[in-house]
């Protein structure tokens, strides 16, 4: 198994990434019923928190079918993390997450996510503040550098396991890639190898295949993979992964009836959370890739984002499932 501390995790875990405006706990509930081993939140302003903004507030909400579950903040003042931890910690979450990886302008560019990796000393200063914030487990997210020229992840590691952290995820890119290019996992290899480190170690960066997970696993030694985009619309990638490990298998490709099933889940877990209306439009953004590659999957999606009706889109929904349309791609 694989500790975070207290937190038993089976042998080489699966996480689903905190991605804004995508990991909301509608979207968490589908990925843990297939199979996510630990999950985070969206990412938290802490500025946002410490104004009580009711977006960042709304983002605190954790459900007991969610766990382990993990708040991630991000911020760039010390003294505002330090709170924020303070009042996460309240939330009732497994543990506390910081984010020193988000590479978008709006982030970085006034000093939080990425940005942290140009000034390793506050970064450290963060990480011990957000440490004795809080009695739960402390764990961070990060990536590879600032740029070719600041490749630091290996010191960053090091660092910040001395003053606590109990888990470390590392984005196989620097920040000015963005989500550009192949990931390069050597460093993360390299962490891993570190004899002084002893926390566990997660990969992150391209995972999008059951075979990709095994081929990184055996090549990289990593601890576990935390998966992002590939799960968006296809929460599958993760029961598919586990089968594979478990049996060099791979699993066939969900059928159109549990395409549909998965789809109801999200939208009633949608509006259930954020009401009706918002739970409608937000769910909009999820149509195109539940039905990813089926025979007319686009007039299906046009008719699904074209109406304000709960019960329209529960009959649309049917509509497909009865119709069973072939894979075409």
């Amino acid at each position: 198994m694989v500790h975070i501390r207290d937190l038993a995790l089976p042998d080489f875990p699966l996480l689903l990434a905190p991605m804004e405006d995508v990991s909301d706990p509608p979207f968490r509930a589908v990925c843990k019923a297939n199979g996510a081993d630990l999950m985070y939140t969206e990412f938290i302003s802490s500025e946002g928190l410490i104004r009580d903004a009711a977006k960042s507030r709304k983002k605190l909400d954790v459900f007991d079918y969610e766990r382990p579950i993990g708040i991630q903040l991000f911020g760039s003042d010390v003294e505002t993390m330090g709170e924020c931890a303070r009042i996460s910690t309240l939330a009732g979450p497994d543990l506390i997450d910081i984010n020193y990886g988000c590479p978008v302008k709006q982030v970085a560019c006034r000093g939080a996510g990425a940005a942290l990796l140009r000034d390793i000393p506050k970064m450290v200063q963060m990480t011990s503040a957000v440490v004795k914030a809080t009695h739960l487990p402390v764990t961070v997210k990060t990536r590879l550098g600032w740029d070719e020229n600041t490749l630091n992840v290996e010191e960053v590691a090091e660092r910040l396991q001395d003053i606590g952290i109990e888990a470390l995820t590392v984005h196989g890119r620097t920040r000015v890639q963005m989500y550009k290019g192949d990931a390069d996992w050597r460093l993360i290899a390299k962490i891993k190898e570190n004899p002084r480190i002893k926390i566990p170690i997660f990969g992150n960066g391209d995972i999008d295949s059951p075979e990709k997970a095994v081929e990184y696993k055996n090549r990289y030694g990593v601890d576990g993979v935390m998966i992002g985009r590939a799960s968006i619309g296809y929460p599958w990638i993760f029961r598919e992964i586990k089968h594979f490990v478990a049996t060099g298998e791979k699993l066939a490709p969900p059928t159109v009836e549990e395409r549909v099933a998965m789809c109801r889940m999200h939208f009633e877990k949608s509006i259930e959370w954020k009401g009706e209306r918002s739970g409608i439009l937000e769910m909009r953004r999820h149509y195109a890739q539940y039905f990813r590659g089926l025979e007319g999957a686009k007039q299906w999606r046009m008719r699904l984002v074209d109406t304000y009706s709960v019960e329209e889109i529960y009959a649309i929904l049917a509509e497909i499932s009865a119709a069973e349309p072939v894979l075409v791609g």
